[in-house]
């Protein structure tokens, strides 16, 4: 599936683009969570400067 995820966005402007993933900390258990999002290029700094 990820395969096809990513050729449907080689199309048309899913250049622009991009999947990030955070690790964030739980507070209650201490445990490490991942996040993923897809964002813009342009705001990849704010995706991992907000908490």
């Amino acid at each position: 599936m990820a395969k096809k995820t990513v050729a449907s966005l080689q199309k048309g402007g899913g250049k622009g683009h991009t999947r990030v993933i955070k690790m964030v900390k739980s507070e209650k258990t201490g445990a490490y969570t991942f996040r993923s999002e897809m964002v813009t290029n342009e705001t990849t700094k704010d995706f991992f400067d907000k908490k």
